[in-house]
């Protein structure tokens, strides 16, 4: 006798699409958001894999933020790149399977590292913000976005994220292709480790740093995310 637990009725009735009620951003799973849209978004460019309803993309363009962002575009690859989701119905955004966190900022700013973000709604601003030493390239952080503002913004992270929390008594260092987001009082430092480098027999990585001061706090992921790959 079959298992009614395996049919394909049960399949397609566990995963189906609902309606949670949960307004404009809706987890459907750890790694699945669903957009209820009525309007316009921000999402990551290429982070849609299914839609339904009339919805239209736009890239954002180039000279959109101003010339001063031309550089970044230029070797940023994709992880900074935008869309501009608008029109009416459902958008599902995923990204390579990694967990989703929603967070909703209430006159608040973070920076969050350009490829770990997913969405964030049209009423925050934002700025693509270059590291100022080109020697963050090295390790893979050398762009972030700044969110300011009130409205839901979407993150991604491999795995459960963890808060360290930044004071000036203890000031707080990591590893720039572990580091999701920071807050947006703070200016994290680029800190060369040479010696640790070699201790490791390791080339890239911890040798570059990143080291946050002041009031704040920065989120990880156990996982060290290669950023910078070969681009055609």
């Amino acid at each position: 006798m079959a298992d009614n637990r395996f049919s394909l009725e049960a399949f397609l009735d566990k995963t189906r699409d609902r309606d949670l009620g949960q307004g404009l951003f809706e987890l459907e799973s750890d790694r699945m958001l669903d957009i209820n849209l009525n309007g316009e978004v921000w999402t990551k460019m290429g982070a849609m894999v299914a839609y339904t309803g009339d919805v239209r993309f736009e890239r954002e363009g180039i000279l959109s933020r101003g010339v001063g962002n031309l550089l970044k575009k230029a070797v940023s690859g994709e992880g900074t790149s935008l869309t501009k989701v608008s029109g009416r119905g459902s958008v599902f955004c995923a990204d390579s399977g990694k967990k989703i966190t929603i967070l909703n900022l209430e006159n608040q700013a973070i920076c969050v590292n350009g490829n770990d973000l997913l969405a964030f709604e049209t009423s925050l601003t934002y700025n693509i913000k270059m590291m100022k030493r080109m020697t963050a390239m090295l390790a893979g952080g050398l762009f972030n976005v700044r969110l300011e503002g009130s409205g839901m913004v979407a993150i991604t992270s491999h795995y459960d994220p963890v808060t360290l929390i930044v004071s000036p008594e203890q000031p707080v260092v990591t590893d720039p292709n572990a580091t999701v987001l920071w807050s947006g009082n703070i200016e994290p430092e680029l800190k060369t480790d040479l010696q640790f480098k070699t201790f490791l027999g390791r080339g890239s990585g911890e040798s570059v740093q990143l080291l946050f001061r002041g009031h704040g706090f920065v989120v990880v992921q156990p996982y060290e995310e290669v950023y910078f790959q070969h681009q055609a």
